[in-house]
């Protein structure tokens, strides 16, 4: 039987209401370990529960906490089979996909969760899914990944996604399939693992403002483009476009923007604004200009994960040539390989 370290570092599955709404219960480890001491003996992976202090605002998270968490695991790694990290759902998959390129290969699973229900209240959902999370780090099968535990899903966290705020089964990885199921009993898909390896458990060199966001809409200015791209602290964009890869013309001037910048050695990566599908940039002839101008890309990322990825790479030290290489490939099963 595995032995497990449960890491809680915040989120909506420790808090109680409170007159100002959901505030953190200072029971909430005590309360977690009796409702696990009622689970049947030896259905769970013997474990046990740490706390991060400070805990972490899921809706306040920073890269810095990226490093925080990592050096948790990097404190204990020798120790435990598996980990289970309970976070806060707003930034899980911001998270999830970070720690997945951070850590790079692994040797044993990272299992996220969180829950849209405290623990304690009626119908809440988070038992459930520390259960399932901790099911699925002890698994023998278990993949040697950064996953995502909920809803009775085990989902890749680089490829995961929150998409609904109100119901129980928030998160959903829209462009690859589930790693594994919950039923009657927990059946892992037949997936082809990705590499094993050690991680790197050393924190990275993030630094606020070398990423940004572009988010193409109708109404968007040349103006508007200019002054973002223009910031002499920005390495690295996320091109975020119509259907399949599509930008708008903005007569020229949004193209024109975007080779100065690549020029200028910014990084950019283009991604869909669709919940599910793909970035095709030569399948129209306003997306194939992108390719004229340096614009890498994206495929089937999440946001999340072309963000994250971005962060890390430059976190990391990678520049030129050697950053725009690595965000044209998968480097941890977070896009089909093209």
């Amino acid at each position: 039987m595995s032995r497990l370290l449960v890491l809680y570092t915040g989120g909506t599955l420790g808090m109680q209401p409170s007159p100002k709404g959901y505030v953190p219960s200072p029971r909430f480890a005590e309360q977690l370990e009796a409702a696990l001491a009622l689970e049947p003996a030896g259905r769970l992976p013997d474990h046990d529960l740490k706390t991060l202090h400070p805990l972490i605002d899921s809706a306040d998270l920073t890269p810095a906490a990226w490093n925080r968490l990592v050096a948790a695991l990097a404190e204990e790694w020798a120790s435990y089979d598996g980990f289970v990290i309970l976070h806060g759902t707003d930034t899980l998959a911001y998270t999830a996909s970070a720690l997945s390129f951070l850590l790079g290969a692994l040797d044993k699973p990272v299992v996220l969760t969180g829950a849209q229900i405290p623990l304690g209240e009626p119908r809440s959902d988070a038992l459930n899914n520390v259960v399932l999370a901790m099911q699925a780090a002890g698994h023998p099968r278990a993949p040697r990944e950064v996953c995502i535990a909920f809803h009775d899903r085990l989902l890749r966290g680089n490829r995961a996604r929150k998409c609904r705020t109100q119901g129980l089964d928030a998160f959903d990885s829209p462009n690859a399939p589930w790693l594994g199921e919950a039923g009657i009993a927990l059946r892992l898909t037949d997936l082809p693992p990705l590499p094993v390896g050690t991680p790197d458990l050393t924190p990275a060199d993030f630094e606020a403002g070398r990423t940004a966001v572009l988010h193409c809409h109708p109404g968007l200015a040349p103006r508007q483009v200019a002054r973002q791209l223009d910031d002499p602290q920005l390495r690295g964009l996320v091109l975020m476009t119509y259907g399949v890869g599509n930008p708008p013309g903005l007569d020229g001037q949004l193209l024109d923007c975007l080779r100065q910048a690549t020029e200028r050695g910014l990084a950019i990566v283009n991604v869909t604004q669709c919940g599910q599908g793909t970035v095709q940039q030569n399948a129209y002839a306003s997306g194939a200009r992108l390719n004229d101008v340096g614009v890498i890309a994206g495929h089937d990322l999440t946001p999340e994960a072309a963000i994250t990825k971005l962060e890390v790479l430059l976190a990391r030290g990678q520049r030129d040539q050697a950053l725009r290489d690595a965000l044209a490939r998968p480097l941890r099963g977070e896009m089909s390989a093209h």
